[in-house]
């Protein structure tokens, strides 16, 4: 065997023995949702596993059209809710600072250049490139000039729940 041949294969068996390792650490550690939607103990995507009690939240689309994004709880402790994986599309729910017994959901995705925009106690911002959003989803700050579009969402018992349909 000639030195050329030997180092080609000294140097393939390297890479091959090495394959499966890069395979290891490219592969995501968590488990997704799809993987664990067959358990029966498993927690929603959105809620955290330590809120997620016996009734546990039903994400899935009820005959109304409505499906729950969170309890009221929730809402009421971070100021709003969020979800980017919601059956609907992405949205964002917040109490209505003029009323606080109303609340609104909006398409949590800015209508500039597609970015997320987060609630800032009366306005939605988008980190991006500066716009901000009213309550009512109305571009108040450029760039954005479109509004964001608004889902139809109620509180029913301690669920906050929006028109996915």
């Amino acid at each position: 065997m000639k030195r050329r041949e030997f180092v080609n294969f000294v140097g393939l068996g390297c890479i091959a023995t090495s394959l499966p390792v890069a395979i290891a650490a490219c592969t995501p550690a968590e488990t997704t949702a799809d993987s664990t939607a067959d358990s029966p103990d498993a927690a929603p995507a959105d809620v955290p596993a330590a809120d997620v009690t016996a009734e546990s939240m039903d994400s899935s689309v009820r005959e109304d059209g409505f499906a729950a994004l969170g309890t009221v709880s929730e809402l009421d402790s971070a100021g709003f809710l969020a979800s980017q994986t919601f059956v609907a599309g992405p949205v964002i729910v917040v109490r209505d600072p003029a009323n606080a017994e109303d609340i609104v959901a909006l398409n949590s995705i800015c209508t500039h250049k597609g970015c997320s925009v987060d609630w800032a106690d009366t306005e939605f911002t988008c980190a991006c490139h500066g716009s901000t959003f009213s309550v009512d989803g109305t571009a108040t700050n450029g760039p954005a000039t479109e509004p964001l579009s608004s889902y139809e969402a109620k509180i029913d018992g301690d669920w906050v729940l929006v028109k996915a349909v």
